[in-house]
């Protein structure tokens, strides 16, 4: 599991590929009156274990934010 904070998230510039279409669930919760949101990722179905999660990686109000004016500058949204 991850959580991710956005003073250590930056742009990478790599070769790129189109990854296979996985399923994914998100789910929403609250600590000490922070509201987080995470997000699971399940992988390949033909994959050993099919409904346990691969990734599960969290966010914050803060980075949400930052991923939102990344995904406007791009032109994504």
């Amino acid at each position: 599991m991850a959580q991710l904070v956005t003073k250590k998230f930056k742009r990478e510039q790599k070769s790129r590929k189109l990854h296979d279409t996985v399923r994914a669930e998100y789910d929403t919760f609250t600590v000490n009156g922070r509201k987080y949101i995470q997000i699971d990722t399940y992988g390949r179905e033909n994959r050993q274990m099919p409904n346990t999660p691969s990734q599960k990686i969290q966010f914050d109000e803060d980075f949400a934010k930052n991923l939102v004016s990344i995904f406007r500058a791009e032109g994504l949204i």
